[in-house]
This record gives structure tokens, sequence and C-alpha cells, in this order.
């Protein structure tokens, strides 16, 4: 249970910088005339896209702080990073400037990304191989809570200094969740004769696997990025949905995103890891692509079901990034999963934001050829996930 809240104040304080995009780039930017994006939210595309894509880039200080928890222990540098994120996103709440605001998330993110990516690790080595699909579900959906919550808190409190309170909200549960990680017990591995992984390194015979799993989320994190950290700047921003309402969306897609786990679960143990990634994959391009296509009810429908899809995605893919490798390089290798993400909705957000000021429109379908171009490309990569082994089944080593 205690490994639950990690995941949801983990995602808390990840996601609080999208879902108060909008209201950042009002208070620090200024509307200029013209039919741009900057014309409606106040700040370009291209700097949107930019200071999304730097907390993106942060995250690949994840890598690191994963990599020590082969060395150092799971449990106390999941402590560690999760205590530190959640200060550097509390710390926003003072900024002054929307760069100031970038620099704190991008302090915070690759600590909280570690730390979420320790809690699918820490999951995976103490459950049994019938349940570490179950305990993943339950991961996925503290970690979709987290970034609800954020969402309905951006939407109920308001001002002109509302994000303020949100990120300061950080700070509670430092003081509640993170001593309470003391509880966990730390994962011990079969046998103490497996050398322990390098910092950032893994043998030769693991780098197979992990090229196609790293591609996997290069390709997911395409579509992630910017279908996420554009959300709430086209909901609110372009289609002019009230932040009540947002957060109304935000709080009904809890069904369907239940829904979407619940889902994973059976298609994980039925048709298997691989398949349900790829089918979760497209679900998540497709109805990113549909919510970006124009008017509130594509949106909302759009949001609503890519929810599910991340439901869909979200454990099996955390099954196959850690089942398939050994203990001893098992959080490195998570590790360098999150760095191709990281990659890839960097890629995303770029390409997604550069569109966007191409097109140069502010009608409601602004953001439908940035997300054509964006979310369908890199889907046939997905292929390459036949070429690993299924790992429903497999035993820890």
């Amino acid at each position: 249970m205690v490994l639950f809240f990690a995941a949801l104040v983990a995602s808390f304080g990840q996601f609080g910088a999208v879902a108060s995009l909008n209201d950042v780039a009002r208070h620090f930017g200024h509307h200029s005339p013209g039919r741009s994006l900057q014309s409606v939210v106040g700040l370009s595309g291209s700097v949107l896209g930019l200071g999304l894509a730097l907390l993106r880039l942060s995250s690949l200080g994840a890598l690191p702080l994963a990599s020590l928890a082969d060395r150092w222990g799971r449990t106390r540098v999941l402590q560690r990073t999760l205590a530190l994120g959640l200060l550097a996103t509390a710390a926003a709440s003072l900024s002054p400037t929307y760069w100031f605001f970038v620099a704190c998330f991008a302090l915070a993110r690759p600590m909280l990304s570690a730390a979420s990516t320790l809690v699918q690790v820490v999951t995976v080595e103490l459950s049994s191989a019938r349940r570490r699909i179950q305990r993943l579900v339950v991961m996925a959906a503290g970690a979709g809570i987290g970034a609800g919550l954020s969402a309905v808190l951006h939407g109920a409190i308001r001002g002109s200094n509302s994000f303020r309170w949100l990120f300061a909200l950080a700070i509670v549960p430092v003081l509640v969740v993170v001593p309470r990680l003391r509880s966990v017990p730390e994962p011990r591995h079969h046998s103490a004769d497996v050398p322990l992984a390098h910092l950032g390194r893994v043998p030769h015979s693991a780098r197979g696997r992990l090229a196609i799993v790293a591609t996997m989320a290069f390709t997911v994190g395409m579509v992630t990025g910017p279908a996420n950290g554009f959300a709430f700047v086209y909901g609110e921003g372009i289609l002019k949905i009230s932040p009540h309402f947002v957060a109304t969306i935000v709080a009904l897609s809890a069904f369907t995103g239940l829904g979407g786990l619940l889902l994973s679960h059976r298609l994980s143990r039925s048709l298997g890891r691989r398949w349900t990634v790829a089918i979760g994959a497209v679900a998540t391009a497709l109805t990113s692509a549909f919510a970006y296509s124009g008017g509130r009810l594509n949106f909302t429908i759009g949001y609503m079901i890519g929810v599910a899809a991340a439901g869909l995605l979200a454990p099996a893919a955390a099954a196959i990034s850690t089942e398939i490798f050994s203990h001893s390089i098992r959080a490195t290798a998570a590790g360098w999963v999150v760095v191709a993400g990281v990659l890839g909705a960097t890629t995303g957000l770029f390409l997604f934001g550069w569109v966007g000021d191409v097109v140069h429109t502010t009608s409601t379908n602004a953001l439908r050829l940035p997300a054509l171009v964006t979310f369908l490309p890199l889907l046939p990569t997905l292929l390459l996930l036949t070429r690993l082994p299924e790992s429903a089944e497999m035993e820890l080593t």
C-alpha cells in the first residue's frame, strides 16, 4: 500500500507542470495580436514546446539515479529521490518567471521519474509471477490517480496564483508518505555471486533486448509527450473550456482509466505483455490524434478514451521493461527505458510545437496536423516487440 501512495505522489508532482501550464503561460506570458498560439495562451507554441521538452530532457537524470539502486538498494534510493523531487516541485510555487518554473520542474523531474521507475522495479521483485501484473496494475492506478488529482485540484483552486498553491501541496507527501517507505522490505536477489552493474552499463548479452524495449519507449514517448503536454493548453486556451469542466472530464476519466487497467490485466494474461503493449500504444496514438482533431466533443471523447488506452498500456509496458532483465541490472535497464521515453517525448514536443507554429491558426482544429504528423509515423516500430520473449510466466533471475 505504501508503494501505491509513492506512485501516486510521484505522478502528482510530475503532472502538476502539465495541469497548470495554461495558467502559467497566461501569468508569465503576454498576448500578441494575430492568429498564433501566443495570441490566445500568452506564450508561443515553440516556447511552450521548448519548456516542456526541457522538462522531459531533465528526466535523463533518472538513469544514473535508478542505476544507483542496483548498488545502494532499491528502497534507500526510492526514499531520497521521492523526497527531493517533491521538495523541488514545492519550490516551483515561488517562481518569479516562466523559466524559473521550468528550472524547478527540471530539477524535480529526474528524481520523480527515478522514484516512479523504482516503484515498478520493487513491485515486480516483491511479487510472485502470478501476481506481478496485478500489482503493476495497482501501481499504474496510483500513478493515474496522482495525475488526475493534480488536474482536479488545478480546476478547484482558482485565482491568479492558483498554480502556486498546487505546487506547494507537494510538501505534504514529503511529511506523510516518504517516512513510511522505511517499512518497504528491500528486495533480495537469489544469488549473492552475481556482480553488480556498473553505473549505467548493461552486459552485452542484454543490449539487444534493451534496444527493442527502448525503441518501444521512444515511440510511446513521441505520442504521450505532446498528447499530455499540450492537452490543457488546447482545451482551456484554444477550445476555451473552463478549468472546472476540464477537471470534471479528468475526474470522469478515472472510470475509463480503471476500465483500461482491468483490460490490461486480462489481456496481459491471455494475449501476453507484448501484444497488450502494441494494442495500447496504437490506441493511445489514435485517441490522442482524435482529441486534437477539433471541437469540445472530440477533445472530451478523445481524452477520456485516451486515458483508457494509457491504462491499457502502462502495466504491460512496465512488466515487459522489468521482467526480462536480471536483478543485478534491472533498475539500470529501467533507467535506460526512461531515457528512451524522454528522448521520444522531447522529440515529439519539439515537432508538435514547431508544426503548431507553422500552421499558424487559432481555430479549433489548430493542432490536428501537428498531432497526425507526430503521433502516427513511428507506430510500425512496435513490430519489434515480436522479437522479445513473452515474460508473462517468466521467473525472475
